[in-house]
């Protein structure tokens, strides 16, 4: 779906329970960030970086919660970043709406928990992705992100992420929510 379009969100949620006969668990991946200099942001780019990231991702959430709540279950299941921990030069604006996304966490944790919905993030690293592969093509930049990730000196695979968002969709993270847990190989450590 595009999260840009609500009625997308809406409708391709009620789709997947109603095919499904209920919803149990939301992963909220949906994220860009286009890069730029702070002081050369477009209104364009900020808009879009927002809407996509942080908007996208609160009305997915609250498409699936009204599904959920009178289930009395479900898990929801946001992607952060470790950007929205650290600060990246030329990545204010999605630094901003990854740090935004780690604290709706936490609010509708608190608020959705009474009805058996845990909510939770997960805040990975560079990972090698297709959305990363123009990145870490520079060998320069690539040393200095490794350097970075302090403690495994690897870049991330999308199983190290994919691992987590299984267990946090798993009832052995049933006593989990409002937390965003780092995948970053020990970058944010230092």
């Amino acid at each position: 779906m595009d999260v840009l379009d609500l009625d997308q969100v809406h409708s391709a949620v009620r789709e997947a329970a109603s095919e499904m006969g209920r919803l149990d668990i939301l992963v909220n991946n949906a994220g860009l960030g286009p890069s730029n200099l702070a002081v050369d942001v477009t209104v364009e780019d900020f808009d879009l970086t927002v809407d996509v990231n942080l908007k996208g991702t609160f009305f997915a959430s609250q498409a699936a919660a009204r599904i959920m709540i009178p289930q009395g279950s479900g898990r929801i299941i946001n992607l952060s970043s470790q950007a929205g921990f650290v600060a990246l030069p030329t990545e204010s604006v999605y630094c901003m709406t990854k740090a935004a996304i780690a604290h709706l966490t936490k609010c509708l944790a608190i608020e959705w928990g009474t009805h058996g919905i845990t909510v939770n993030g997960v805040a990975p690293t560079f990972i090698r992705t297709p959305g990363t592969k123009a990145a870490l093509s520079d060998p320069a930049f690539e040393r200095d992100v490794t350097e970075r990730i302090a403690a495994l000196h690897r870049i991330g695979e999308p199983m190290d992420v994919a691992g987590v968002v299984v267990f946090l969709a798993s009832p052995a993270a049933s006593l989990i929510t409002g937390e965003t847990i780092l995948v970053d190989g020990g970058w944010t450590a230092r």
